[in-house]
């Protein structure tokens, strides 16, 4: 296995079973649009931002370089409306 700039050269012959785990890739975020996980499966399915990154985002939004984060939290599915009854102790 070659560890490369633009990701890891593997052989099919040099290993039996991956696990891709995008929360431990070094490159997360920047190498995600052109990464195979990416377009064959999609972008994971949450990002978390520490306290720098937030005011970094932030501080591009303000200036008008990035969209604001449009984001809306679901809230919790009222178990009513997926047929679950049963009722929290």
């Amino acid at each position: 296995m070659e560890l490369r700039p633009e990701g890891v050269d593997v052989s099919v012959e040099e290993i039996e079973n991956m696990v891709i785990d995008c929360t431990r890739c070094q490159v997360r975020g920047d190498a995600c649009s052109d990464c195979v996980v990416s377009v064959l499966l999609g972008a994971p399915p949450e990002l978390e931002w520490d306290p720098d990154e937030r005011r970094a985002i932030d501080a591009l939004a303000e200036a008008g370089m990035v969209p604001r984060l449009r984001m809306v939290p679901l809230a919790d599915p009222k178990p009513e409306v997926w047929g679950d009854h049963r009722r929290p102790a």
